[in-house]
């Protein structure tokens, strides 16, 4: 799969939490995303839903998706838009070419929804800042899926982001394995058992996947 990010020079967009990025999965239609990250604290879900309560999204609200983003350290509430477009890039069956800056700004304008487009209380907030981005990207990735060891395993997903280390010149290879549970109590088991595995093997990294903010800082 194929991954930019926009945002204006100064990473207004990525400062206000959001991160409007535009994704072609092979065999896939084009498809973008807008997402708004919120911080929790003290594993505090309920603060963080509040905030976000705050800023007009609503459970009721199913054009959005929202999940908790339990990592090895931290957890994060993340609420999505998604939509899925015709080949806009103008590119043949099989292809992952993504579309160029200009494009990708008018695309990701028309497309806007209302929260995004008036985020922090601005009337066409999102907008004007879109009308001014560039890309951060592309990431050529690779999605690999599996079920997890032992009964009743459930469905993971291997991802491998290839980031540029812009000053250093070389690649950072961001390894994240991912499942998704209806509640911390279904997930809990799981993620501790995945954790204990990977451990055993050697091939835990015991930190929080940082691939958004190396993207931003290296592209």
């Amino acid at each position: 799969m194929n991954i930019q990010f926009l945002d204006s020079p100064t990473q207004s967009i990525y400062k206000a939490g959001w991160s409007p990025r535009i994704r072609r999965t092979e065999g896939k239609p084009l498809e973008l995303t807008y997402k708004k990250r919120y911080p929790i604290t003290a594993e505090d879900i309920d603060a963080a839903l509040a905030a976000a309560n705050a800023d007009g999204f609503d459970a009721s609200d199913t054009k959005y998706e929202a999940q908790v983003e339990w990592g090895y350290t931290k957890m994060t509430l993340s609420i999505s838009r998604n939509k899925k477009l015709k080949d806009t890039a103008g590119a043949g069956a099989g292809s992952l070419a993504l579309p160029d800056a200009g494009k990708s700004r008018k695309i990701l304008i028309e497309e806007a929804p209302g929260k995004f487009k008036d985020a922090r209380g601005q009337d066409g907030w999102g907008v004007t800042a879109l009308k001014e981005a560039r890309i951060y990207g592309p990431i050529l990735a690779e999605r690999y899926s599996g079920v997890s060891p032992g009964e009743g395993g459930v469905k993971v997903d291997v991802e491998v982001w290839p980031i540029m280390i812009k000053d250093e010149g070389r690649l950072e290879y961001v390894t994240e394995l991912s499942f998704k549970a209806e509640s911390k109590g279904e997930g809990g088991p799981v993620r501790d058992g995945l954790i204990e595995l990977l451990t055993g093997k050697g091939w835990l990294c015991p930190a929080d996947s940082l691939k958004t903010q190396l993207i931003m800082e290296n592209y």
